[in-house]
């Protein structure tokens, strides 16, 4: 009999109980001193739409021969005299899998069939110690290719170098036929200086 009582009292009390501090729980919580804010790109949605523009747009693939490439840009409008579109602020992630990388920068450029053009002062630095400036560099999106043709100055681990033309690829690369097996090449060709300093 009491212990009949005592469940009968307890269905009554618990969630009495349990009401009593979720209320003081709501009644005696602060408000939040800081507003929570939702972030939003500060962008000219209206110039962007008028202008036919992408912004912050972002592209990932793999070569044949297993290059993982990842590019960004701060934004991208149509180009009608390119027949694609120019981007601006660019980024190239070149990733190999024999873990050779190279990572380019450039104020301006563009995608084609089966080329990213990269312009405007491109800054190419690879894992093995080199850094390449030049005016511009194209990376192959369907082979591990990168080249460049409009003359270039490099920092090397040894001293400094000049050339006019520029060439990452892997060894023994004429054809598709080259695979990421082999090793990666830079090469340099036409007019080089090489300034070595031990």
């Amino acid at each position: 009999m009491n212990r009949t009582r005592i469940v009968r009292w307890l269905r009554v009390l618990l969630p009495l109980v349990a009401l009593a501090m979720l209320s003081t729980m709501f009644l005696l919580s602060r408000g939040s001193d800081s507003e929570s804010r939702i972030p939003y790109a500060e962008v000219d949605a209206e110039a962007a739409a008028r202008e036919g523009r992408i912004v912050g747009p972002e592209y990932m693939g793999v070569t044949e021969d297993g290059v993982q490439m990842s590019l960004a840009a701060s934004s991208v409008a149509p180009d009608a005299t390119a027949g694609g579109g120019r981007a601006q602020d660019l980024r190239l992630d070149w990733r190999r899998p024999d873990g050779v990388t190279a990572d380019l920068v450039a104020p301006s450029g563009g995608a084609g069939e089966g080329v990213v053009s990269l312009e405007g002062g491109v800054v190419m630095s690879t894992s093995t110690g080199w850094q390449v400036r030049t005016d511009r560099i194209e990376a192959q999106t369907e082979r591990s290719v990168i080249t460049a043709d409009q003359g270039i100055e490099a920092d090397a681990p040894f001293g400094t170098l000049r050339a006019d033309r520029m060439r990452l690829a892997p060894a023994g690369d004429v054809d598709a036929d080259a695979g990421g097996d082999k090793p990666a090449i830079l090469n340099f060709s036409g007019g080089v200086r090489l300034i070595y300093q031990p």
